[in-house]
């Protein structure tokens, strides 16, 4: 997998405990780490200085599928590493374990290491989905199994969008983990488990301008 050559703004609390009280627009209060998945219709819509650039951003397809390819920082570091997602070329981003609680069972009970809110902004109108999916390659067929959480976020821009909290469905994949055909709820892993390669957010959109996501450590 490559990895583009711009390292956008990077973002590091050593130590520091965001609050959980929520503010006026659904999200914590405290420090945190903003993204921005900006679409765009056409290739020539993307800026040419590459200075501009920089910054808590990733431009995606405004209709299809986009990929962010998700890269493990063990400095607690968030990070955009390449920030075009459109067509058929993937983005990057780094960010740290999730560390998740899990029950005795394998049930997901709560966030670990950070917090993850979104909400869709711009434009009324549009839908779209944003799946955290694990990638296999397989050298006997030479083809790369891509298996997408059944645990993922529907997007729709409504009248007066806040922020809610997507982390489960942002930092595990849920999938059929033992192959009995059936997906139970312990059936689930942090993305950088060693099950898959590769980590992805797959963005499917379907004319949303501009989804925000806010990253607090707790």
């Amino acid at each position: 997998m490559m990895i583009g050559l711009l390292v956008a703004a990077a973002f590091f609390i050593p130590g520091v405990t965001a609050a959980n009280s929520a503010t006026g627009n659904g999200a914590m209060s405290g420090k945190h780490y903003n993204l921005n998945l900006i679409s765009i219709k056409n290739i020539d819509q993307l800026p040419t200085n590459d200075e501009t650039n920089n910054g808590n951003r990733i431009f995606v397809n405004f209709d299809g599928r986009s990929k962010i390819y998700l890269i493990q920082n063990f400095d607690g570091i968030f990070n955009v590493m390449d920030y075009i997602a459109t067509r058929n070329d993937p983005a990057s981003f780094t960010l740290p374990a999730p560390d998740n609680v899990y029950d005795a069972n394998g049930n997901y009970v709560s966030p670990g290491a950070y917090k993850v809110f979104l909400r869709v902004v711009g434009t009324p109108g549009g839908s779209g989905k944003l799946s955290t999916c694990g990638e296999t390659y397989d050298p006997v067929s030479d083809t790369i199994e891509t298996i997408c959480s059944m645990d993922n976020v529907t997007l729709s821009r409504t009248k007066t969008p806040k922020f809610t909290d997507v982390t489960r469905q942002l930092t595990t994949v849920q999938y059929d983990i033992n192959g009995d055909g059936t997906i139970a709820q312990n059936e689930r892993i942090d993305i950088f488990d060693a099950a898959f390669e590769n980590y992805l957010w797959a963005y499917d959109n379907n004319g949303l301008k501009n989804v925000q996501l806010r990253f607090y450590p707790i």
